[in-house]
């Protein structure tokens, strides 16, 4: 198959791409993210319409952010758009007149890693994406592992602490409350409001108040030493790793990678995660080490899967 589009369905934007058979993006168009669910479909259909001048194209895939089913072909649930049990596959193909492929986005940017990017060279790899919350993507035996139902891989609402804190899902003490961007943000506020003094640094660059700090100044005050963001960015790590650990045993990849907007600081979290990932990997002294490697693709990545999922059928 040769050309295909991937459309990546942000919370602002919608971005869409022609993609070709190694992953390079030829032609893309970006179209604010509407308000309504129906809207959406419209911003698709114009964002598919747009890049397709000029391109003979096959198929299209779609990043969505929430619960797809089986047959990639509706969205059960999303937590950003009021879709419930929403044919996105048959609503979009009326519109573009071309096959549609449906897929989790996190799922589709670890395809994207795993095809074209870190993944490369890894028949089995775990994909986590640390964001404003946590995502997560299998290959297994280089196929992506959806379950049985379409909805795997929600590492992120995978319970680590019993009667934890309350996410946003409605349960207690899932995982992205603890490794995540908001968690990062909620670890630096409660350590600049306990030790100000130590935080100097990281209150400058917002409006001087724990609560006007934002996941930017963190990243920023980190870089410039700041023993609060340094400890806020470990902290966060310190949970990323031990989650790695316990997936580690649950499947047992030869590589994870780490993607999202808090990777893109490189090994002042990766490494600490590392770490953390050997601290608490269950007989570490005695199996091999999967490697834990940075995404390569930033935020290409979903866009590319998709496409190639669509590529693939």
């Amino acid at each position: 198959m040769g050309l295909t589009i991937g459309v990546d369905i942000g919370g602002t934007k919608i971005a869409a791409g022609v993609v070709d058979e190694e992953g390079a993006i030829l032609e893309t168009s970006t179209v604010p993210t509407p308000s309504t669910a129906d809207g959406v479909i419209d911003a698709i259909a114009e964002a598919v319409r747009t890049v397709s001048t000029g391109h003979e194209i096959e198929a299209v895939g779609i990043g969505a952010a929430g619960y797809v089913d089986d047959k990639r072909a509706t969205v059960l649930f999303a937590p950003n758009i009021k879709w419930r049990s929403e044919p996105l596959k048959d609503k979009v193909e009326q519109r573009v007149g071309l096959p549609v492929v449906v897929e989790n986005d996190a799922n589709a940017a670890a395809w994207g890693e795993y095809r074209f990017g870190a993944g490369q060279g890894h028949d089995d790899v775990v994909c986590i994406t640390l964001g404003t919350g946590l995502g997560g993507g299998i290959i297994i035996g280089g196929k992506l592992h959806r379950g049985r139902f379409g909805v795997a891989a929600e590492f992120g609402h995978v319970r680590v602490v019993p009667d934890g804190l309350l996410c946003g899902c409605g349960s207690q003490g899932c995982w992205e409350q603890y490794a995540s961007g908001r968690a990062l943000v909620r670890y630096a506020r409660q350590r600049a409001n306990a030790t100000p003094e130590n935080a100097k640094t990281l209150l400058a660059l917002g409006d001087g108040t724990p609560e006007g700090i934002e996941g930017r100044h963190i990243s920023q005050a980190a870089r410039q030493g700041c023993p609060v963001a340094v400890d806020s960015f470990r902290e966060l790590a310190r949970w990323a790793g031990a989650g790695l650990a316990d997936l580690a045993s649950l499947f047992d990849p030869s590589a994870f990678i780490v993607g999202g907007g808090v990777s893109d600081e490189g090994d002042l979290v990766l490494e600490p995660i590392r770490k953390s990932f050997r601290r608490w990997l269950v007989g570490s002294q005695w199996r091999p080490h999967a490697q834990v490697l940075a995404a390569q693709l930033g935020g290409r990545a979903g866009l590319v899967g998709a496409a190639d999922l669509a590529r693939q059928g």
